[in-house]
């Protein structure tokens, strides 16, 4: 069960962390601050594939809402197959 648990917390800090990226696309800052470079670094992968596929409405980015909604159903289907193991 500690493994369900790990994988779970792995894919909810994802969202958040996708949410923060979101949160600071409205404020000033420095993409190469460390704490924002790892927020970037680690949700782009994520996210851009969702960016491909979208066509672009002006400046508002559709992407970080396909992006947790896909990772939310991974995450679902990670954990159902993991119960199912354990």
């Amino acid at each position: 069960m500690f493994v369900i648990q790990v994988v779970n917390t792995a894919f909810n800090v994802l969202v958040w962390l996708i949410i923060g990226r979101c949160i600071l696309s409205f404020i000033p800052h420095n993409p190469y601050q460390p704490i924002i470079k790892f927020i970037y670094d680690i949700t782009e992968p994520v996210m851009s594939p969702f960016r491909r596929l979208l066509p672009t409405a002006g400046p508002i980015d559709f992407s970080p809402i396909l992006a947790v909604l896909a990772v939310t159903l991974v995450q679902r289907l990670v954990i159902q197959l993991l119960y199912y193991i354990y």
